[in-house]
């Protein structure tokens, strides 16, 4: 048989690191081992009853057998404006400043095509979700990185960026609540991101991906509830968190007027959107009772509880996060994240994400999941324990 060659720009992509640690899990439980798995971020709950009965309702009317509109239906980035309106005192135009997404991670890697040239940079948050490197990939754009370090409450610093960064970037990604450190963001580091947008002509792209996530009774901040928001970028909205509809693959961008069109125009030649009963089922969820999200965010708060605590008794000194489902945890003295992160497979038999793989300064981490009930995340820490690390 005759191997094709890849492209030069499918070899260029980032090795997909996530890839790999599902491939190392899978390993050891086809080996018969019982592998607690806190590695990835897909959530384990079902999607709530209501939004699925909207799916089967709306998949048997015929209409939605058809192709939907390019630009999504209207009634779902109705439901989306309603969302702003109602959770963070937002207004959106619908038609203008919504677009519709395939889910949040394909927004993510779409908007550097849109806005920037080959060679123009964006800046990334280090540690970060690994996905924002392949939008930069596809898109040709170099990458500077801003350090997210604990003594900053693992928020950038832009003062500590150089200039030759600065004058050349044309966009920057967010992320708050943050994968993988678990950090909030708070409305006066929203402010100081607007005004230094504004200044340096940059497009803020902020993933809110676990906008619902947050503990301790803080709601997490909204980037567009800050004034000025709209004029200096979008949010990315996933419905995969909030609602546990991570295999439906829906979202939505909203915010800046220009961007929306530019995202919309990209999907215009790459979809013909979303099945018209993902979207009546997303719509659904948005607009309809919200008790399901109150209920998660609960269980959340109570498995934090149960795995740090858990940590904590075996003298690990871990802190909790303030937001998110993960939990972002000091390796100890004298190992890297990769070598901690085998040990625990291979001797404990519980899988967490190094840090290396969010990028340099997530080195002497471990990223672990709340995605398992208490009982196992009781027991993960106690089979963590029985190594005498700490």
């Amino acid at each position: 048989m005759k191997i094709f060659p890849q492209s030069e720009l499918l070899q260029s992509l980032p090795k997909q690191f996530f890839a790999t640690l599902v491939q190392k899990a899978a390993r050891y439980a086809g080996q018969g081992h019982d592998v607690i798995n806190l590695g990835q971020g897909n959530p384990d709950r079902p999607t709530p009853p209501h939004i699925v009965r909207k799916l089967q309702e709306a998949a048997e009317n015929p209409l939605n057998h058809k192709y939907s509109p390019f630009r999504g239906q209207h009634s779902l980035k109705a439901a989306a404006a309603e969302f702003y309106k109602r959770e963070y005192g937002v207004d959106l135009d619908p038609e203008k400043e919504i677009a519709i997404l395939f889910g949040g991670k394909a927004g993510l890697v779409e908007i550097p095509q849109c806005l920037l040239n080959p060679g123009e940079t964006i800046l990334v948050p280090d540690p970060g979700y690994p996905d924002y490197w392949s939008g930069v990939a596809l898109a040709k754009a170099s990458m500077a990185v801003m350090p997210l370090k604990e003594e900053n409450h693992f928020l950038p610093d832009y003062g500590e960026l150089s200039e030759q960064d600065i004058e050349s970037a044309r966009m920057m990604f967010l992320n708050y609540p943050n994968n993988p450190t678990g950090a909030t963001a708070t409305k006066e580091f929203f402010e100081e991101t607007v005004r230094f947008a504004a200044e340096n002509e940059i497009c803020v792209v902020h993933d809110f991906a676990y906008g619902a996530i947050g503990f301790d009774g803080k709601k997490p901040v909204s980037f567009l509830q800050t004034e000025g928001a709209k004029e200096t970028g979008i949010e990315i909205y996933t419905l995969s968190k909030t609602y546990n509809m991570a295999g439906w693959r829906v979202g939505f961008a909203a915010g800046n007027e220009s961007v929306i069109e530019a995202i919309n125009l990209m999907q215009d030649h790459l979809y013909v959107s979303l099945f018209g009963a993902v979207q009546e089922a997303a719509a659904e969820a948005l607009s309809g009772p919200q008790a399901c999200v109150d209920e998660l965010v609960q269980v959340y708060a109570s498995r934090r509880k149960a795995f740090i605590e858990g940590l904590r008794e075996i003298g690990w000194d871990v802190k909790a996060p303030l937001g998110s489902f993960f939990a972002w945890l000091k390796v100890p003295e004298g190992w890297t994240s990769e070598q901690f992160a085998d040990v625990l497979l291979e001797k404990a038999q519980v899988v967490v994400a190094p840090g290396i793989g969010f990028g340099e300064y997530g080195e002497g981490y471990v990223r672990a999941g709340l995605l398992a009930d208490e009982e196992r995340l009781k027991e993960a820490a106690a089979r963590i324990g029985k190594l005498n690390i700490f």
